[in-house]
């Protein structure tokens, strides 16, 4: 499983609650569970940027073969995560009577998908710009897709603070 220690710690430092009170057992874990899934996913994507790097190293004859094996693991990844954390976003709901957290597990999903999306694109930029450096139009898309992946994070990132906000106990 693919862990990043710093990234846990810092979203769990308060308790947490659900259903207006202090947190359950279970309802604690599962919101620890939820962090240790979003900490996967940034590993996830740091693997994926360094695998890209090296793939793009490997040019002009790249190591297709290699990068197609990372994509598929990666993408193995991602989908257990998003699973996981749908079954999170439905126990909340449902066992925890709190919708406000299963909206914002929602919200992060789509950012989330958009964010996949997005990546993929600029890693094809990126090898379409390095296979074509005078075209300054690659270096151009290369660039929007970056400052769009920067308001998508900064998304998430508001998202994620809402979700804390939410289930962090009431002072």
């Amino acid at each position: 499983t693919i862990r990043c220690g710093s990234y846990i710690s810092e979203l769990e430092k308060s308790d947490k609650q659900c259903g207006g009170l202090q947190a359950p057992p279970d309802c604690r874990a599962l919101l620890q569970r939820f962090h240790g899934l979003q900490a996967e996913r940034v590993e996830a994507y740091r693997l994926f940027e360094e695998g890209h790097e090296a793939y793009l190293r490997t040019g002009p004859h790249y190591d297709f073969q290699h990068y197609k094996q990372l994509v598929h693991e990666i993408t193995q990844a991602f989908r257990g995560i998003s699973q996981e954390i749908l079954g999170i976003k439905e126990r909340l709901h449902q066992e925890f009577d709190r919708p406000d957290l299963s909206e914002h597990i929602e919200k992060l999903q789509a950012k989330e998908k958009q964010k996949l999306e997005l990546t993929a694109k600029l890693q094809l930029a990126k090898q379409n710009a390095q296979d074509h450096p005078e075209d300054e139009n690659c270096q151009e898309t290369v660039q929007e897709l970056r400052h769009k992946l920067i308001k998508n994070k900064e998304a998430l990132s508001e998202i994620l603070q809402d979700f804390k906000y939410d289930s962090e106990e009431a002072e």
